[in-house]
């Protein structure tokens, strides 16, 4: 009964919906893991990692790669990979293949290391970026289409609200696994040490140590997921009425997918800056085994930012970002779109041949 009424309500079920997203992620994941690769590993190419510095000596330069650790994306969520000097880096650093551009490095890693070397590092991310968009997108589906119902309204605040609360959820859930990872992967732990080392961190500084960076994390998804799905629900509208399309368009959610991350992206960059330092010093931490300070307040860190390197500092890799951003959320959409209209239209057949 639950099952058909949610079929009558919104076209398929909430199960659908997770079908859905779950192979938008894989599809997303797929098509921007290699780009970042490439980008990770040119920048190891200019710096080696056996000669890395400490992140305290270059607090603000986020994007020389000269840290024991690195962010990497797989275009659905950021993740810490930490090395040591170099040595828990040998899926990332085969072989020492001198590049001379972007292509040259695609051509190479493919002809010397095999084509699999362009998704190094993708298969432990899925593990939590799947899950973590699966639970992202239907929840904010599933929240739209109620308070859509509840209010009786098709007011534009909805897919804001929606977004918002959808992320904070995801975000709250996988921000735990986020510490676990970068602990197993920066001491090779097995599993009975790595829940003997959570029990000693939560028994020395509690529960809420499990989201340590929870906050940062917090204040540049949620407002990134605020004005994503605001600004996609407007510029979808629009170009409905533009084309004049009477239903949902591969090209549509595309389009409309890429135009809304790009603006999303550019409004949220300072609060990614403030989130990456966080990051590299957790891992630097993990790294060296060593404690470091309690953190200063986003707020201060930003304040300090602008101090050291001017307005500018709190915008930088502002292009990087927009091109890992852009595609990845056009190809997210557009996929879960097309999947939503698929599971729509099989329910439909299905309701036909039963009457």
């Amino acid at each position: 009964m639950a099952e058909n009424s949610s079929v009558g309500r919104v076209g398929i079920t909430p199960v659908q919906q997770m079908l859905a997203s779950g192979t938008g992620a894989l599809f997303t994941s797929l098509f921007v893991t290699p780009l970042d690769v490439v980008k990770i590993r040119l920048q190891a190419q200019r710096t080696p990692f056996s000669k890395v510095l400490s992140v305290k000596s270059i607090p603000w330069s986020i994007h020389q790669p000269k840290w024991k650790c690195f962010l990497y994306c797989n275009g659905l969520m950021d993740h810490l990979y930490v090395c040591q000097n170099g040595n828990g880096c040998t899926a990332w650093y085969k072989s020492p293949t001198r590049f001379t551009g972007t292509l040259d490095a695609f051509v190479k890693i493919i002809r010397y290391e095999g084509i699999r070397s362009l998704w190094s590092g993708l298969p432990p991310t899925l593990v939590m970026a799947v899950p973590a968009t699966v639970i992202y997108f239907t929840s904010y589906d599933q929240l739209r289409d109620f308070l859509r119902a509840k209010l009786d309204s098709q007011g534009r605040y909805i897919p804001l609200v929606a977004g918002a609360v959808a992320r904070l959820g995801a975000v709250t859930v996988i921000s735990p696994l986020e510490l676990i990872r970068t602990k197993m992967q920066s001491r090779q732990l097995s599993y009975h040490e790595l829940r003997v080392c959570i029990q000693s961190a939560v028994a020395q500084d509690g529960w809420l140590s499990l989201w340590r960076g929870w906050g940062p994390t917090v204040l540049r998804d949620v407002p990134f997921s605020a004005l994503y799905w605001y600004n996609y629900e407007l510029v979808k509208d629009w170009l409905y009425s533009q084309f004049h399309l009477d239903k949902a368009t591969l090209m549509v959610s595309f389009v409309a997918g890429a135009i809304s991350g790009t603006v999303a992206a550019i409004l949220t960059l300072p609060f990614d800056v403030v989130k990456t330092q966080r990051q590299i010093e957790l891992g630097d931490m993990e790294t060296l085994q060593v404690s470091t300070p309690k953190s200063s307040s986003t707020w201060l860190l930003m304040q300090k930012i602008r101090a050291e390197c001017g307005t500018r500092g709190l915008f930088a890799g502002f292009l990087p970002r927009v091109i890992k951003v852009a595609p990845a959320c056009a190809i997210m959409i557009s996929t879960y779109e097309f999947g939503k209209t698929f599971f729509q239209k099989m329910n439909q057949e299905r309701q036909l041949s039963s009457l």
